[in-house]
């Protein structure tokens, strides 16, 4: 199962900006910003775009920001503009039109090589959606990669909702050579016991560098004594809401996990941010993007519940293939080629917010 949901860039509520209309007025969209002593990025994103849904911001700077907790005064940050673009840069329609001028000219081999079989699911807007430009932006940085830093390698792409099936069945028996996306463990860290499911992921995928970073935050009400936890030990003896079906890895690694915390593991989000706010659950953890938009189909507003400033986690969607397809490495390495002079181009980027901006007015327009 896909363990990542339809996200949403929340909307500006009225109660976003009064909350932050004191706090940080210097920040605004399509400028570079100077950090100051105080500031979150998700103050920082409450400031510029009314949402505290700060992951455009992590995706922009994600090359001088490792930690989004640890925010150093004088760093400066670019804001991305409403259309996704950098400050003072070109806009991501046009570095795609120039990148992919620069390789048209890609040599193609004479030798015959089939086309790579690529395997998602739809519905999954903006990461994977027939019907967005290219099938999404994971669809759109795996296709692009296989013809970026001399690969020139044709592909095919087919969309099956079934998530499972394509880490149980279609790439162990060699239908599809790679899945988009999944969030794959440090596999170099044995200090924790493993579930099942993290030594499957570990030991029987080989997975390409990280295609895209999320941000997973850990929300309280504001009086909890949760809300102000300096560390992951300080969520011991919590209840602790993460949907059925989400990865736990990044739980694991940090002992939030069974005996320490109880688990609780309904369908969706709003279920576990209803149960911070019935105090069912102490803490409900999922990614930021995800958060904001819970919050927002919810009604709620920073002020009903918190993201702890302290503590959160990062994880990586990243490509994979099964340890039994003979070319699997080949496919990965290639890949991985690709990612990487897409992400010294600025392509990367301007894909991501590319298909942002696509699915936003999409949502628009539907509204």
């Amino acid at each position: 199962m896909l363990e990542f949901t339809l996200k949403r860039i929340a909307l500006a509520t009225a109660a976003a900006a009064a909350l932050s209309a004191g706090a940080a007025s210097a920040q605004e969209a399509c400028t570079n910003y100077t950090v100051t002593d105080g500031d979150t990025l998700a103050t920082i994103s409450i400031a510029a775009y009314g949402t505290s849904n700060y992951q455009p911001i992590f995706n922009a700077n994600r090359n001088i920001i490792s930690n989004p907790t640890e925010l150093k005064p004088g760093l400066v940050l670019a804001l991305p503009c409403e259309d996704g673009s950098l400050p003072n840069g070109q806009s991501a329609q046009e570095l795609i039109a120039a990148e992919e001028a620069r390789n048209a000219s890609n040599r193609v081999s004479n030798v015959y090589e089939p086309p790579i079989k690529i395997v998602t699911g739809g519905n999954y807007a903006p990461f994977a959606d027939e019907d967005l430009t290219g099938g999404g932006f994971l669809v759109r940085l795996a296709t692009t990669a296989l013809n970026r830093a001399g690969n020139s390698r044709d592909y095919s792409v087919s969309f099956v909702n079934d998530w499972s099936a394509h880490l149980d069945t279609l790439l162990p028996l060699g239908a599809f050579d790679v899945s988009l996306a999944w969030y794959i463990p440090d596999c170099s860290n044995r200090s924790y016991e493993w579930s099942e499911e993290t030594n499957k992921r570990c030991t029987q995928f080989d997975s390409t560098v990280s295609v895209y970073d999320t941000v997973i935050g850990f929300y309280t009400l504001p009086d909890s004594e949760y809300a102000k936890a300096r560390s992951f030990e300080d969520f011991k003896g919590a209840t602790v809401c993460r949907m059925d079906g989400w990865f736990t890895h990044d739980l694991e690694e940090n002992g939030v996990y069974e005996p320490n915390v109880t688990l609780l593991r309904p369908v969706t989000a709003t279920e576990c941010m209803d149960a911070v706010l019935t105090g069912v659950a102490d803490v409900a953890s999922f990614e930021v993007q995800l958060a904001a938009d819970a919050m927002s189909d919810m009604g709620l507003t920073p002020n009903d519940i918190v993201e702890n400033p302290f503590v959160n986690t990062v994880a990586g969607l990243r490509f994979v293939t099964h340890r039994t397809n003979p070319f699997g490495r080949q496919y990965v390495a290639m890949l991985n080629r690709g990612l990487n002079e897409m992400r010294e181009s600025g392509e990367w980027y301007a894909i991501i917010s590319d298909t942002l901006r696509e699915h936003n007015e999409k949502l628009t327009a539907s509204n």
